[in-house]
């Protein structure tokens, strides 16, 4: 059995995605402003926008890829807003690099500005919106983390056994949590303080990560709605969340922590 340990970092896709932006924006204000004077300048400024709006959306989209598979929690309300988010922001995408490609074939006219440029930007500014949505409803990328939580812990745990070595008793404090892929689970390994517990990490109400929450006094609330659950008998203790959430057997052996996946 090996085990992988993952910090959690800043995605860069919120930071990127504001070149795209401008550059198709601009790439249309440029060509409509070029075909109404008629202006040589103004076209030739919106052909060189127009391809860095593309070269920009390309490298946005790749840490946007990686959050989605990555950060955004599995069977999710974000996962879902994030899959909408994507498929937009490509159709945009894809609108774009059709108009692009027409231009080098014919001069740029009202079907390109009004069919493909305007369309795609409001496309965008749907997606956008979403994207939007995921950082400040469903957190995504954003550190809001109490004080003395510590540094995000992921950890991936390869091996096929139910019982297995999670973390060392030194690797968390009193309130710090610990996520842990094993056996084709997410499991949150916290420490309270008494003893280390073991709970799923999703929370029943809409899919949020309970280890991206706060945990105090032997109680893990949700970073989304604000449910909360009692860490060792997974029970709710504050709605909206109405299913409590299962809980994992946790020994400790000779300075380490083993968790039962099984159970």
């Amino acid at each position: 059995m090996r085990s992988k340990v993952h910090i959690k970092s800043h995605p860069l896709h919120p930071i990127l995605v504001g070149f795209p932006i401008a550059f198709f924006i601009s790439t249309l204000l440029f060509d409509a402003v070029g075909v109404w004077r008629n202006n040589e300048s103004f076209l030739q400024t919106a052909y060189y926008l127009h391809s860095l709006a593309i070269i920009s959306a390309i490298a946005a989209a790749i840490p946007g890829l990686i959050d989605y598979l990555k950060v955004v929690p599995p069977r999710s309300s974000a996962k879902k807003r994030a899959g909408q988010h994507a498929v937009l922001n490509s159709a945009a995408l894809i609108i774009f690099i059709g108009a692009w490609v027409e231009k080098n074939s014919h001069d740029p006219g009202i079907t390109i500005l009004v069919f493909f440029e305007f369309l795609a930007v409001g496309l965008m500014g749907f997606g956008g919106w979403l994207g939007g949505t995921l950082v400040h409803r469903n957190q995504i990328g954003v550190d809001h983390r109490y004080a003395e939580a510590g540094k995000w812990q992921e950890k991936h745990i390869e091996g096929s056994q139910d019982l297995v070595q999670v973390a060392n008793t030194d690797d968390l404090k009193v309130n710090q949590m610990m996520l842990v892929h094993a056996n084709g689970k997410r499991i949150v390994l916290g420490r309270t303080e008494h003893e280390f517990v073991a709970f799923d990490d999703f929370c029943t109400h809409r899919g949020a990560s309970l280890a991206d929450g706060a945990m105090i006094c032997g109680t893990v609330q949700c970073p989304w709605h604000g449910s909360q659950f009692d860490c060792k008998t997974g029970v709710v203790k504050a709605g909206p969340a109405k299913n409590p959430i299962p809980v994992y057997q946790v020994t400790v052996k000779d300075d380490k922590v083993f968790v039962d996946t099984g159970s």
